[in-house]
């Protein structure tokens, strides 16, 4: 299957007129399509709500964007709950998911009025001295160690992972909680990550809910709802299946209907905490090639670098890059593309086709959108590139401006080197 980027070479260049590149750009049209598609496919669920995963976009205008969709705010931190704040997320509309939490996150998702989700049984106690009065519902993450299968097919390894508690310390860390005047609960888990089979959250579904029933009767707990976090991911290459929203919720739904609603536990809501699956087709990082190279390989150097888009860098992630205006040219030549870090892994492709490169061109780096710009850093004193709203009109807003050399030297003390930085 061809992948099409949502910006035509004519609009790159218009955005880059007034905000050079590179810069990430989201489709706000696209945005709200797809987070609408998704409460369709849960719509038969009257309690189902979407946490976007903030660390994935963590910027204020896509928050407002996915808030005016219904949306609420998967947080993991305190910089990140402020975030969520700043556009009027607050209260159960903030799912707090944490590990190895500081005092002062923990007890701002609790002033915030956020669901608290325990990474571990300790955290009962860390929570009870932080807080005046437990709040009436907490959640729990599970872990349920070993391999997480379908199908014969290993998707993931729990019993690796940090998070979550076991289920005997689950139905541990509910007691105490009762006794501690806790009177609702819900139950949470993140077994994959990037699945592009629709059997994933099914099969997970089944899992938690099977999980809840067996919790409710060991301990008595009401369990108000069973967050099936993320996992759901997108198709980056372009052979790969594509996650279809609405059968997956369909499959979800067979499985509540079959575990859920004979157990007498049909009130349950589902929450879901997707990030990549939300935003990442839906943003392109933009960048003109600044050099070409003819050694052993043919080379073509970005303005772009990995500080701009780390997932190639550091985990040999496949981006797929359309080079604007030549969408329908022969992919006849074979280059590495690069940026200027002076790493060896800074490489957004290795050995790509492509049509013929020249110096000038726009590239659009596909399926940025959620862990992009978000996993930027300054190595080599690199800044920062922009972030771009395409607004559903065509027109566009930076939401993000680029870093600059002031940014980079901002926190570092230069009062004996003045006016040197």
């Amino acid at each position: 299957m061809k992948k099409t980027p949502f910006i035509t070479l004519e609009k790159a260049r218009e955005i880059a007129e007034k905000i050079p590149t590179p810069y990430h750009v989201y489709d706000e049209a696209g945005i709200r399509a797809n987070a609408r598609a998704l409460k369709a496919a849960f719509a038969w669920n009257q309690g189902f709500r979407e946490y976007f995963a903030v660390k994935a976009t963590p910027n204020p205008h896509i928050l407002q964007v996915l808030k005016e969709e219904g949306c609420g705010c998967d947080c993991s931190s305190y910089t990140e709950l402020l975030l969520a704040e700043a556009v009027g997320v607050t209260g159960h509309d903030v799912m707090f998911s944490s590990n190895v939490t500081p005092e002062l996150d923990m007890k701002k998702a609790y002033d915030m009025g956020a669901y608290i989700n325990l990474d571990d049984a300790t955290h009962v106690d860390f929570l009870e001295k932080l807080v005046d009065q437990m709040p009436e519902t907490v959640c729990l993450r599970y872990n349920p160690g070993g391999s997480f299968t379908i199908s014969n097919t290993i998707m993931d390894m729990p019993r690796d992972a940090k998070y979550g508690m076991t289920e005997d310390q689950m139905a541990g860390a509910i007691a105490r909680l009762q006794k501690l005047g806790v009177k609702h609960f819900g139950i949470h888990a993140f077994l994959a990550s990037n699945t592009t089979t629709n059997e994933y959250y099914p099969e997970l579904a089944s899992n938690l809910f099977r999980l809840a029933v067996r919790l409710r009767n060991a301990t008595g707990a009401h369990i108000s709802f069973v967050n099936l976090s993320g996992g759901i991911g997108v198709d980056y290459r372009p052979e790969q299946p594509c996650c279809n929203i609405a059968i997956i919720g369909e499959g979800v739904r067979q499985r509540y209907e079959q575990i859920m609603v004979p157990n007498g536990m049909g009130d349950v809501a589902i929450f879901t905490e997707l990030g990549r699956f939300m935003l990442a087709p839906y943003g392109h990082l933009i960048a003109t090639v600044l050099h070409q190279k003819h050694i052993y390989r043919e080379y073509v150097g970005l303005d772009a670098c990995a500080a701009d888009l780390m997932r190639p860098a550091m985990y040999g992630a496949y981006h797929h890059i359309t080079v604007l205006g030549k969408e329908d040219a022969i992919l006849d030549h074979v280059y590495d593309v690069t940026g200027g870090l002076c790493e060896n892994n800074d490489k957004f492709a290795i050995e790509r086709s492509l049509p013929e490169v020249q110096i000038g061109d726009i590239v659009a780096i596909h399926d940025t959108g959620a862990h992009g710009h978000s996993m930027g850093y300054n190595y080599n004193g690199k800044l920062r590139s922009a972030e771009v709203l395409l607004k559903e009109d065509g027109s566009f807003q930076l939401i993000r401006r680029a870093e600059t050399p002031a940014d980079y030297f901002a926190t570092l003390d230069c009062t004996p080197f003045m006016p040197k930085c």
